[in-house]
């Protein structure tokens, strides 16, 4: 069975069905909510949202090790390609690609779109989700950092778990959350994004209160898993 961790922060891995080990966002040595090493991760693919330092903070030398894919922007896969690590995709917002382990489309995200590291500072990106069809038929979406977008009406029916940022101050608030919830509609929800620093502290039982129904709140302590 399919198995999703969450490291803390917006960080997380999946583990699919046939063993294919998938890192999204990795910041796992500054990340203050998370217990493990970067150097104690594998990964055979690594997905990128945007560029920010609290998510690409150990791309680099997660990517050097373990040689695995990197999957993000045209501009991420362009600045990775200066720094000599060529096996990337490029993908960007509304398009998708088939991997080993399913379908992956980039979906829309409403936030900065500096690149933090060596060289980054040519480049510029759009930030964006990733909307994950598995093989096993299991349907996932990470939001990435952003706000409440209307676009996220079209993700209706075709979720059935999202990871979505409640921490407010840089991305959605748990209110606005919870109306991304309303109009994506997915079974479950994992809520990310939150309790790292002060400025993104929040209840999660607050957000899963106000998400009442509409979804079943499954709510991770870094380190901890759910099956998908």
């Amino acid at each position: 069975m399919a198995k999703l961790t969450y490291h803390g922060h917006a960080t997380c891995s999946v583990e699919a069905d046939d063993g294919t080990k998938i890192v999204i966002d990795p910041f796992f040595n500054d990340n203050p909510t998370c217990a493990i090493s970067v150097d104690d991760v594998q990964a055979d693919f690594i997905l990128v949202t945007h560029g920010h330092g609290d998510h690409i903070g150990d791309l680099l030398p997660l990517a050097r090790r373990t040689g695995a894919q990197v999957i993000s922007t045209y501009e991420i896969v362009s600045w990775l390609g200066t720094l000599g690590i060529d096996n990337a995709h490029p993908l960007h917002i509304g398009g998708g690609n088939t991997f080993p382990f399913g379908y992956v489309k980039m979906t829309p995200a409403l936030h900065g779109g500096k690149i933090d590291g060596e060289g980054g500072e040519a480049f510029t990106t759009i930030p964006g989700g990733f909307l994950v069809n598995f093989n096993n038929g299991k349907r996932f979406h990470h939001a990435g950092d952003t706000a409440l977008l209307m676009e996220m009406q079209l993700l209706a029916g075709k979720v059935d778990i999202a990871l979505l940022p409640i921490g407010d101050n840089f991305t959605m608030g748990p209110e606005d959350a919870a109306k991304a919830v309303e109009f994506i509609m997915p079974e479950v929800v994992v809520p990310i994004h939150y309790n790292t620093w002060p400025p993104i502290e929040q209840d999660p039982e607050a957000f899963k209160a106000m998400v009442g129904d509409r979804a079943r709140v499954e709510i991770i302590a870094p380190g901890g898993t759910l099956d998908l």
